[in-house]
């Protein structure tokens, strides 16, 4: 029987809602307190999950938390999660893990000093369908992967989310902070680190109009790229055009594809868990589904809209999986698989390809971590109820 380890809740927002779900899906995993800059937020969250809601000095001082969930906006992720640190709590935080890769250096360092444990999401590439991928991959049933495309293209968040101005600021905002970390965590998931980027920016609508809330109708300035064109080199030779924009109305591209020498990979939705991997191996073949709704991270778990906008009625959302196996991996004393390494090469690839993107200058990436071992079932078994 796992140990349940007892959670505090920093940020009541958007996304808080999937956590409180991650409880029905993980048995080691509970949510007991919250704290919001917002008070009121917080009073509100606390009364819809019949939590205990505190300032969020008094949650990183309480003594019962043992991990803290940090859901606040990009640009407060470095300061909760040092603070989480310094007050000896474990920390999981969404993503990405600080917005420049300076102070993901230092948070890194941090939690070694005081031997804790650092977990980020996405948590996705665990999920049935990036992990069908990567299985397919190591068996080389399309050969070597020497290309790739990955593709991720919409209007933006303005749309559906109340508050999108952090999406679109100055520092925080933009289409490489907001779904890179998806997109490049399952490609490093894949393929291993990352060696070296190149790109360019494309800028779009400069004024935004939010779509719903108390809210709606009014327009913001946009104060950042919200198209990078990016060229990717991982260390094993691969390389990967990426494409990440809040410009485009529709598309009928494929979320990442990999070309190797025996064959073509479709790989599934890298911000979601489940979706079919399609392999083709010559010309003119038809595709070959590979399934993942019977995987256990992979099958239908919402029949319902959901408030989350990128949720359909009928999906695999496993948000909160990378949380509950940290809470396994300090139990056991093992690595957690969102780990801190993992997160900082990625937040030095999202940082490199802004850079190199803006300034049309070639940016090598500083940083290396272990390629993500294979999610193992019998690993999923021991966290899942």
């Amino acid at each position: 029987m796992n140990k349940v380890f007892k959670v505090g809740l920093i940020g009541c927002g958007h996304i808080s809602e999937t956590y409180f779900r991650a409880e029905k899906y993980f048995n080691n995993i509970k949510i007991i307190k919250c704290a919001d800059i917002n008070h009121i937020s917080a009073i509100k969250c606390a009364k819809t999950y019949k939590i205990k809601a505190l300032s969020v000095k008094e949650l990183l001082k309480d003594k019962e938390i043992e991990i803290i969930l940090n859901l606040t906006i990009p640009k407060a992720h470095y300061q909760v999660t040092k603070l989480a640190l310094t007050n000896g709590k474990h920390i999981y935080s969404e993503k990405p893990l600080a917005i420049n890769f300076k102070d993901g250096k230092d948070l890194l360092k941090l939690s070694k000093k005081k031997k804790l444990y650092i977990g980020n999401a996405p948590d996705t590439f665990l999920g049935g369908g990036i992990q069908k991928s990567k299985e397919l991959v190591e068996k080389k049933v399309i050969g070597k992967v020497h290309l790739g495309n990955a593709f991720f293209a919409f209007p933006g968040v303005q749309s559906y989310h109340p508050n999108p101005e952090p999406w679109f600021a100055k520092k925080e905002g933009g289409p490489v902070i907001d779904m890179g970390p998806y997109y490049l965590t399952a490609l490093v998931n894949l393929l291993g680190p990352a060696k070296k980027v190149l790109g360019s920016i494309v800028k779009g609508v400069k004024k935004r109009t939010i779509g719903i809330g108390p809210r709606k109708n009014k327009t913001f300035k946009v104060q950042c790229p919200t198209t990078y064109l990016s060229t990717i080199t991982f260390q094993n030779g691969t390389v990967v055009r990426l494409t990440l924009s809040f410009d485009v109305i529709a598309h009928q591209k494929n979320h990442i594809e990999l070309y190797g020498k025996k064959g073509s990979m479709i790989v599934p939705d890298p911000n979601m868990f489940g979706g079919s991997v399609y392999v083709c191996k010559k010309s003119g073949d038809i595709w070959k589904e590979y399934k993942t709704n019977k995987m256990l991270l992979g099958k239908i778990n919402i029949r319902s809209q959901s408030s989350r906008a990128n949720e359909s009625s009928t999906n695999a959302n496993y948000r909160g999986v990378g949380l509950a196996e940290m809470a396994y991996s300090i139990e056991n004393k093992k690595v957690n698989k969102c780990n801190g390494e993992l997160s900082l090469h990625v937040l030095d690839i999202i940082q490199s390809t802004m850079k190199a993107c803006k300034t049309g200058i070639p940016q090598s990436i500083k940083t290396t971590c272990k390629k993500p071992q294979p999610f193992s079932l019998k690993k999923i078994r021991k966290i899942i109820k």
